[in-house]
C-alpha cells in the first residue's frame, strides 16, 4: 500500500503473521503511527490494498474493519463507569444490556480489575487506566490488534507488567498484535518480530534477534550506534 499526506509519502510491501506480536520502530516522524492509522481506516491510501485473510478490507469503514486499537491515552470517556467505557467494545449502549454485564466483569477480572466496575477513571491510577483500555480490546475479540505506545507514560516496572499482561490476554494463534514502540527493549520484551520504519518504507518483519542483534544501518543511526 502507499499513503501520500502533503510532502509525506510511505510504501509498505509485506505481510504480518497471526500468533505473533511485531513490534514498528523507527525514528520520529518515520510513519509508524500513520501506517496503524492506514492500516485501521483514519488515514485513507493512495495505492495498493489492506487484505485480512485474502479479503480486501480497504474502503471499509474503521468500524466495519477486523481490528481494534488502542492508543497512548487509552480514550476513556471520564463520565463514565470504567463497566460502561469497557462495555462501548460491544456497542455504544451506556446501560450494558443484562446479557453484557457476565462478558464485561469478565474482561476486567482477566486484567485485575475485578470490582473496579462502578469507578470512574479518575478514580484509577495510570496503570489501572491501562488495563481498563486493554479490557475494552479485549471484549472487541476482533482478530488483528493496533498497539500505539499504548503504555509509554508509565514507569519500566509498570510497563514491563503491562506489556506481559498484553501478550498473556490478548496474543492469540489467531490474532495479528503490532505495538509501535521507541523503545528496542520492549520489543525485545514482547515481540516475536520486528517491521522497522525508515526511508518512507515499512520493512517487512524480521525476527526481533536479527534486527537488533545484527542491526542495519538505518537501525544503528536510531539506537545511537553510529
Amino acid at each position: 500500500m502507499r499513503i501520500r499526506l502533503d510532502d509525506f509519502s510511505l510504501k509498505a510491501n509485506c505481510a504480518f503473521e497471526a500468533g505473533k506480536v511485531t513490534a514498528l520502530i523507527g525514528a520520529s516522524g518515520a510513519g509508524k503511527s500513520t501506517f496503524l492509522s492506514a492500516l485501521a481506516g483514519f488515514v485513507d491510501c493512495d495505492g495498493g490494498d489492506i487484505r485480512w485473510n485474502g479479503a480486501r478490507i480497504q474502503g471499509l469503514p474503521p468500524a466495519r474493519r477486523p481490528l481494534a486499537t488502542l492508543f497512548q491515552d487509552n480514550n476513556l470517556f471520564p463520565h463514565l463507569t470504567i463497566a460502561q467505557n469497557v462495555g462501548l467494545a460491544l456497542g455504544p449502549r451506556l446501560r450494558p444490556l443484562s446479557k453484557d454485564r457476565g462478558p464485561i466483569a469478565n474482561a476486567l477480572d482477566r486484567v485485575g480489575l475485578a470490582g473496579f466496575d462502578a469507578r470512574k477513571p479518575a478514580q484509577l491510577s495510570g496503570g489501572q487506566q491501562s488495563r481498563a483500555a486493554l479490557a475494552r480490546v479485549l471484549l472487541q475479540d476482533r482478530p488483528i490488534v493496533l498497539l500505539d505506545e499504548p503504555f509509554a507514560a508509565l514507569g519500566p516496572g509498570l510497563k514491563r507488567d503491562m506489556l506481559a499482561l498484553l501478550r498473556d490476554v490478548i496474543l492469540s494463534p489467531e490474532r495479528v498484535v503490532i505495538m509501535v514502540t521507541h523503545d528496542p527493549e520492549d520489543a525485545r520484551y514482547i515481540a516475536d518480530d520486528i517491521a522497522v520504519v525508515a526511508d518512507g518504507r515499512v520493512m517487512p518483519p524480521a525476527p526481533v534477534a536479527d534486527v537488533l542483534d545484527n542491526p542495519s544501518d538505518d537501525i544503528k543511526l536510531y539506537l545511537g550506534l553510529h
